[in-house]
């Protein structure tokens, strides 16, 4: 499941790349993208930790993306901050653990599901840029509104 972290940086990084050019305050992303200021600040650290955004201080400062919009996709950026993508470790490509309560994954039918399950995820998210979500029509349907997927 996607937590309020994860989502709110999305809506962060929403909020920054429709304002592309421009250097923002982590206050006015924080309105802009609808995220209790406190918790988006240290959000935003995590995401300056990860090269995706950075900052500058002083009256004219703020925070800016490092990359353009159409080169982050959703999948990393989820990955960033809520780890895997995968519902269960065993099925997790970037956080791989064995459950504990496996006494076979070879034979585990749940495993078998939930790499289904990862890979369908994945699928969508890492096509989906931070630019296209940011463009999206949400008339068109679901992900029939993407730009460039």
């Amino acid at each position: 499941m996607l937590s309020m972290k994860a989502k709110y940086a999305l809506r962060a990084l929403m909020v920054m790349s429709q304002n592309e050019k421009k250097m923002l305050s982590s206050k006015v992303i924080a309105e802009k993208a609808n995220a209790p200021s406190k918790f988006l600040d240290n959000i935003l650290q995590e995401l300056r930790h990860h090269g995706v955004v950075d900052s500058k201080r002083g009256i004219f400062g703020g925070y800016f993306l490092v990359q353009p919009p159409e080169n982050l996709n959703l999948g990393d950026i989820v990955r960033m901050i809520d780890g895997m993508l995968a519902p269960v470790p065993c099925a997790s490509v970037t956080a791989y653990r064995r459950c504990d309560d496996c006494e076979d994954e070879a034979t585990c039918k749940i495993r078998y599901v939930m790499l289904s399950v990862r890979e369908a995820i994945s699928n969508v998210l890492d096509t989906i840029s931070l630019k296209s979500l940011a463009q999206m029509d949400l008339s068109a349907g679901p992900l029939r509104g993407l730009s460039d997927s």
